[in-house]
């Protein structure tokens, strides 16, 4: 079975600690987990819901469950036909993550306006928004392209998060010209295969 899950950026956050294969457990006012059988419901809730409050982004993962163990949990249709969803009680989310076939995907990705991103706490990003970071990350290319290298490994997290932010964004934005931005993001895509060998960018 095919599932999806619309989720903010902290939650992501934790998804990609667990090398994406499980997702955190609920928090104590949420006694179900309920990922979606439709990408077109789960990209409008990212979309209208997630970019709206707390990280203002909104992600949707992919990921896939054995049939024989999904059948034994609820559907539940909430609205109109397309809004279908699987209902797992949270005690169950531990042993339910231990059931995907494969790792769990993003497989799509929005942004409100005050998206600020994941902030670095450590080395030269630290403290910089997803704003600040591909000015910071350009000049480290042109003029250090070593310290860059360092940069993009030690902050692979930062730049996971914010990356799909980045492709979608103008380079204006980030006081870049179109081609500064091209060769920023260029470069990260050819140094994380090597870096991150198991986590997929994009």
């Amino acid at each position: 079975m095919i599932l999806y899950r619309p989720l903010g950026m902290d939650e992501l956050a934790l998804i990609y600690d667990s090398g994406f294969t499980e997702f955190p457990p609920r928090l104590p006012e949420q006694p179900i987990f309920y990922p979606i059988l439709n990408l077109a419901y789960a990209e409008k809730i990212a979309r209208d819901w997630n970019t709206k409050s707390n990280s203002f982004a909104g992600y949707v993962t992919r990921f896939e469950i054995k049939d024989d163990y999904a059948s034994q949990f609820e559907r539940r249709i909430v609205g109109g036909s397309l809004h279908e969803e699987l209902w797992i009680p949270a005690e169950s989310l531990s042993e339910f993550n231990r059931h995907f076939v494969g790792r769990i995907a993003v497989v799509s990705s929005f942004f409100g306006d005050d998206f600020v991103g994941f902030v670095p706490e450590d080395y030269m990003l630290k403290g910089k928004s997803a704003l600040e970071q591909p000015r910071l990350l350009f000049n480290l290319l042109s003029d250090f392209p070593f310290d860059f290298d360092y940069e993009i490994s030690s902050n692979s997290k930062a730049v996971y998060l914010n990356f799909r932010f980045w492709e979608q964004s103008d380079a204006g934005r980030f006081q870049l010209k179109d081609g500064e931005k091209t060769m920023v993001l260029e470069a990260i895509k050819n140094l994380w295969p090597e870096r991150n060998p198991d986590i997929q960018l994009t």
